[in-house]
């Protein structure tokens, strides 16, 4: 599944295939209680100043909360908005027609603009939820209706979501935040393992992004050793960037993430770099004709 365009064909778009919006005016986010930096609004017109600082072309809105009703609202933006020009909602996938729930987004307004189906599988206490036989139905329901799985699991669920990979190699799934390692020497060495095995699957993709919250030390120096063995393991076609906005926040502002993530990839070569920057996401979201 390697990304990649013709020769003389024209550049693709930089993206950030990874952010959120929410409007508390709307819904709570009762995730941000307690984190100052969060718990407000946060817009896409919030967002634009940086994109257009960074040159990023397009992106890829993500949802926070298990609500079909966020979903349909980041469709209809989607609609509407220059950047965001690809959704990944939710809806539930233990429920027998979920087909028909996707359906039903995919005939809202905006919806074209759906590319995939996330669930917080960090939040569920069974780390073997991914197996289980009404989610695995799901899974596939997914897979048949075009679209991609988002991975959004703990360190400690890494295992089943290799299996869930390697078991389902008919859906086509994104790891989103490289599946929150745990930053140290010990984390680092567990994590390569289940990263290594990850990678073998050709259905997967990995997204460098959600990182510079998981550690206090300096991250150029933190995240280099994790940023390597992704390229190891995939490559740059199977890896792309996303700057978790607004979330970084918590650590640092759009700037930083950014400027952060070109610097650990600043060895490739021209046509690695723009991998990673965009013919990924492009590749696998079907962003700007990728």
């Amino acid at each position: 599944m390697e990304a990649g365009r013709a020769p003389g064909a024209p550049p693709a778009p930089r993206i950030d295939a990874h952010h959120h919006v929410w409007d508390l005016n709307v819904r709570d986010q009762p995730w941000t209680h307690g984190l100052a930096a969060l718990n407000r609004t946060f817009s896409a017109d919030d967002l634009r100043p940086a994109l257009n600082r960074h040159a990023i072309d397009a992106t890829v809105v993500v949802q926070t909360l298990p609500t079909e009703q966020e979903t349909a609202e980041l469709l209809a933006l989607a609609a509407e908005d220059l950047h965001v020009k690809a959704v990944v909602g939710w809806t539930d996938l233990a429920d027998a027609a979920v087909a028909e729930r996707l359906a039903a987004l995919r005939d809202g307004p905006g919806g074209s603009a759906l590319v995939g189906i996330r669930h917080a599988t960090q939040s569920e206490t069974d780390p073997g939820w991914l197996s289980q036989p009404d989610v695995r139905r799901g899974l596939r329901a997914v897979a048949a209706a075009g679209l991609v799985y988002e991975l959004l699991v703990r360190p400690d669920q890494l295992t089943d979501a290799v299996h869930a990979v390697r078991g389902l190699p008919e859906v086509r799934f994104v790891l989103d935040h490289a599946g929150n390692p745990v930053i140290d020497a010990d984390g680092l060495s567990a994590w390569t393992a289940l990263m290594t095995e990850l990678a073998a699957s050709p259905n997967v993709a990995v997204k460098l992004s959600g990182l510079v919250t998981r550690t206090i030390a300096p991250p150029l120096r933190a995240l280099r050793p994790y940023t390597e063995v992704l390229l190891s393991v995939l490559g740059p076609h199977r890896l792309m960037y996303g700057s978790d906005w607004p979330v970084c926040l918590l650590a640092a502002p759009y700037d930083e993430v950014i400027t952060l993530a070109e610097a650990l990839t600043q060895d490739l070569s021209a046509h690695d770099h723009d991998a990673v920057f965009g013919d990924t996401a492009g590749h696998w979201y079907g962003i700007g004709g990728a």
